[in-house]
């Protein structure tokens, strides 16, 4: 698929084979976190450096992420092994645990930090989570809405999620937030219903239609992380080296696709949207992106945003513009044209690359490697709704 040279593929490969740090996040208020930081720099990592574990390797102490602001988030590569064995190592890890256990600490993987931080979320939006659970990146949202330190801002955050399990799940790992500002909704994505605001004077557009509210909630921000085939998540998930099928991407196509046409009928003109997936494979990336600008007008409604400029440190690829099509035989197609009747019902017109990539600006969208900054793999694009779109509009 030409993700990158063929130079730089072993290192890619040899990467994806090697344990994926941990990592966390600082959370609360500002003046709160940077307490915290200095109080775990200053107390637990003089008692970790230099430490040599049962294996004879140096524990490295724990490095802030370069690109993540004020320093807020961490990774170390310390086992869970060493951390429980070792004197030294497990004082800090019952820190990393109480702290977590009260909300000021989350685990978070470092690539799934980045959407939320790209939605640029403001304590005044109204912002939808589309598939939250299990929560991690909601609670960012969560924090970006409560960064002025406001008791009740006038912000508001929508976490969703498609199973009645795992909303359940979003609603435990997010209470410990204590936040006012959060509704959890269970619904599947792709069919969220509007919601109607109170108090809003009911109309009827025509005489035998249904009265409906006049003031619908549209929304400042939208984070859809779409169900995907999870390959960017190799090093954390060894399962996927065995069970990962080209037809895990291809079978959820569809799905992504109507998910993001969904959020870009719920934005608010001006608004933006991120989607996201933790996948390298460009049918579940570019190809839905694509597929949405050209369903919504081109760029007369949505635009794909240039977020070269956000996060300096933040080592990255541009999305790409040319790929092709594997069928669940093993054979590759370039267009809809070359791909035979009998395997047509397995594949769709919208997965192909079209001619008109380039000038859709697809190589706006980000791609993040793991042996870019030994992190996972993951994909990001940001949309900006540019006009109407959709019956509300």
């Amino acid at each position: 698929q030409n993700l990158m040279s063929e130079e730089e593929f072993p290192r890619f490969l040899a990467q994806l084979r090697i344990p994926l740090p941990s990592s966390f996040r600082i959370t609360g208020s500002r003046s709160h976190a940077k307490e915290l930081k200095d109080l775990m720099v200053s107390k637990y990592f003089p008692g970790i450096e230099n430490f040599v574990d049962d294996a004879g390797e140096v524990v490295q102490v724990p490095k802030p992420i370069p690109w993540y602001p004020d320093d807020l988030a961490w990774s170390y590569s310390a086992s869970r092994t060493a951390l429980k064995k070792s004197p030294q190592l497990a004082t800090y890890h019952k820190f990393l645990v109480a702290e977590t256990e009260v909300g000021n600490i989350s685990r978070q993987e470092v690539v799934s930090m980045i959407p939320v931080l790209l939605l640029d979320v403001k304590p005044e939006h109204s912002v939808l989570d589309m598939c939250a659970a299990p929560g991690s990146k909601t609670a960012q949202i969560i924090e970006a809405i409560h960064a002025n330190d406001e008791p009740i801002p006038s912000g508001l955050v929508v976490a969703n999620d498609a199973e009645q399990a795992r909303a359940y799940m979003l609603v435990r790992q997010t209470k410990r937030l204590q936040s006012p500002c959060l509704v959890v909704t269970n619904h599947e994505a792709q069919f969220l219903p509007f919601i109607s605001l109170a108090g809003a004077p009911a109309v009827q557009a025509g005489p035998d239609a249904p009265a409906t509210s006049s003031r619908v909630l549209r929304f400042d921000r939208i984070l859809g992380d779409v169900p995907c085939s999870g390959d960017g998540t190799m090093r954390k998930n060894k399962l996927i080296w065995n069970s990962w099928k080209v037809g895990n991407g291809n079978g959820l196509h569809k799905l992504q696709l109507q998910i993001l046409i969904r959020g870009i009928e719920m934005l608010k003109v001006g608004g933006q949207m991120v989607y996201s997936t933790c996948s390298f494979n460009p049918i579940e990336n570019e190809a839905v992106v694509a597929a949405a600008l050209r369903h919504c007008g081109g760029t007369c409604a949505i635009e794909l945003v240039d977020a070269s400029k956000r996060l300096p440190q933040l080592e990255r690829r541009n999305g790409i513009c040319t790929w092709k099509v594997m069928s669940g035989n093993g054979t590759w197609y370039s267009s809809w044209d070359d791909v035979p009747a009998e395997r047509r019902a397995k594949l769709a017109p919208t997965m192909f690359a079209q001619e008109d990539n380039v000038s859709l600006g697809l190589d706006k969208c980000i791609r993040l490697y793991p042996h870019l900054q030994d992190t996972g793999g993951f994909f990001v694009a940001v949309i900006r709704k540019t006009g109407p779109f959709g019956k509300m509009d």
